[in-house]
């Protein structure tokens, strides 16, 4: 059979004849190319240096639209966010409609928040918006198909919003639902020392754990935030200084169960109380967020003392959910209403004054005339002065929604009989007359009055003058109504301010480190600062700003203040061991 050639290829290189072109010809042709230029046809449409085309992507200097439903950690969580989105660059409005990006912080315990959560990236499809979606609803069900191509931040996921965000800009789906974990042991979710936008500059609102030990049939919550998982009292306790030195001078402990709290890495609640009540100065406060029954019996001496503390608000919050230990059983929470009423009993005594707040749920699967009827009696017996009313709405994917249902008009008849009850004796006539001392921290939602709490966390109604703002004042009670009081500042008494410097300001973002901070305020004079320990973290900051496009000629103030942003980031995440 004839070869394929008439000669045999002794190398690769015999393929190329001398008549081909060389690599260094072909290296010397492409050198004398000579680009076309292509001319504009018009300059109509030529836009600023500092206003980019609509077109063009250029993360950090968008608006974002922020809306948290539900509790005070999810709250927590959406400030975290805020702070490193707005540290990055991005402008936080609250103005939805010249927003360019959503993020809806969502949240699951019950079904009419879920619907507005629905509604709401709806509603921002149909504005043309940017989507990212937060909070408990996306993160125990991610594959609804109402989320169905949309970018989520998982729960535990907050401190990586910024790369969410910059990928839904640049038109990506991302979603990041990981647990974190150390050496195989769940953590208590993203760092403390993030950068932060509270909502309101004077409190701060820090979780201590996520998730629970309990297994509630009827909550969707525990798919969301798991197990629980705590955060080491170092960590609490410098997170609550650093608040202090921000202005803050109320603090809130929140998390799905601050009972349970430290039982995951041993240590307990009362512990971490004391280690922070050693630093909270004069005049501010602590109010401690909600605690079942189960977690809290064991500890009732040493609550009393701390709810007794002067810096430390004489209110908890117990759920006791219905007052049928059948039911209770039914909702597997661990507890009967005689554990309840031991808990509320003794704290009473111990705590002359004190306010507990409870919840109830009305129309639990199961739930005959007679156990509601023992929720009533309860009610009746300890007049609760706050009181939360849920009408049972069965969650997707919980044990008791395929439990028998009780009927939709039942149900709807004892939360009204409840809430009648409820609204029919005011818990703060006999208080008229008394003078008190409150501390001014917000303003009341028709801006008629200043709202400050008492030491039991009662709302005291005060005149609006700027003045209070922040300070403890001492007032005399002059009306009461069923949620709040009324009181008349005395003319004499001295105003004290609790706050150990000026608070930030609204919408300031909280959290940047004492060498970036030097940095900004001495115009990265390196040589002028004090201590070499600063100096030498600073250099840093240094080097790496005047590396920065701003510095360089023609730079401009948005690039100023994205590249700021972008390096408060930086810093703070270096030098806290990131």
């Amino acid at each position: 059979m004839p070869a394929a050639c008439d000669s045999l290829l002794e190398d690769i290189e015999d393929i190329v004849s001398a008549q081909d072109v060389k690599p260094h010809d072909r290296q010397f042709a492409r050198k004398n190319v000579v680009p076309k230029v292509r001319k504009r046809s018009s300059q109509k449409n030529v836009q600023a240096d500092d206003d980019p085309p609509s077109d063009s992507i250029i993360p950090g200097a968008q608006k974002i639209w922020i809306r948290t439903w539900g509790c005070s950690h999810n709250n927590s969580d959406g400030e975290y966010m805020a702070g490193q989105l707005a540290s990055y660059g991005y402008k936080i409005t609250e103005n939805a409609a010249e927003a360019d990006l959503w993020l809806l912080n969502s949240c699951t315990v019950k079904s009419p928040a879920e619907d507005h959560f629905r509604n709401s990236i709806k509603k921002a499809q149909e504005d043309d918006k940017k989507v990212v979606l937060a909070g408990c609803v996306p993160q125990a069900q991610p594959r609804q198909d109402y989320l169905k191509g949309l970018s989520i931040i998982g729960v535990q996921q907050i401190d990586r919003v910024v790369e969410v965000v910059e990928e839904t800009i640049k038109g990506h789906s991302v979603r990041l639902l990981g647990q974190k974990k150390d050496n195989g042991k769940r953590l208590g979710g993203a760092r403390l020392d993030l950068p932060k936008i509270r909502k309101n500059p004077l409190i701060e609102i820090i979780s201590i754990n996520t998730g629970c030990l309990n297994a509630c049939t009827y909550c969707k919550t525990k798919h969301a935030r798991g197990d629980l998982a705590s955060y080491p009292i170092e960590e609490l306790v410098d997170r609550a200084k650093q608040s202090f030195q921000e202005g803050v001078c109320e603090i809130w402990l929140t998390s799905e169960d601050t009972g349970a709290y430290g039982r995951d890495i041993g240590t307990d609640l009362p512990t971490l109380l004391w280690k922070l009540v050693e630093v909270i100065p004069e005049g501010a406060m602590l109010r401690l967020g909600m605690t079942n029954p189960p977690y809290i019996l064991e500890h009732l001496e040493e609550m009393a003392k701390i709810l007794n503390h002067p810096r430390v608000y004489a209110f908890l919050h117990i759920p006791v959910q219905s007052a049928s230990d059948s039911i209770l059983m039914d909702m597997k929470r661990e507890y009967c209403v005689a554990d309840f009423k031991r808990v509320v009993d003794f704290l009473k005594e111990k705590v002359p004054g004190i306010t507990i707040a409870t919840d109830i749920i009305c129309g639990f699967p199961g739930e005959t005339d007679e156990d509601f009827q023992d929720t009533m009696k309860l009610v009746e017996e300890y007049r609760f002065p706050s009181l939360f009313i849920n009408q049972f709405y069965p969650r997707p994917g919980t044990p008791a929604a395929k439990m028998h249902q009780v009927p939709a008009l039942v149900k709807k008849q004892r939360t009204k009989d409840l809430s009648q009850l409820f609204h029919s004796y005011n818990p703060y006539d006999h208080k008229v007359g008394e003078r008190q001392r409150v501390l001014v921290t917000e303003e009341s939602f028709d801006c008629q009055f200043y709202v400050a709490h008492n030491q039991f966390y009662e709302q005291v109604l005060v005149p609006k003058d700027p003045e209070f703002m922040g300070k403890m004042v001492e007032v005399d009670i002059y009306e009461a109504g069923k949620h709040f009081m009324k009181g008349r500042p005395v003319s004499d008494a001295n105003v004290f301010t609790p706050s150990i410097t000026r608070p930030l300001a609204k919408g300031e973002v909280s959290g940047i480190t004492e060498e970036f901070r030097y940095v900004l305020e001495n115009d990265l004079n390196l040589k002028a600062c004090p201590s070499p320990g600063i100096r030498e973290k600073a250099s840093l900051s240094s080097r790496i700003v005047m590396q920065l496009p701003w510095q360089q000629e023609g730079g401009g103030l948005k690039m100023l203040s994205v590249s700021l942003a972008l390096l408060a980031i930086l810093v703070t995440f270096y030098y806290r061991g990131v």
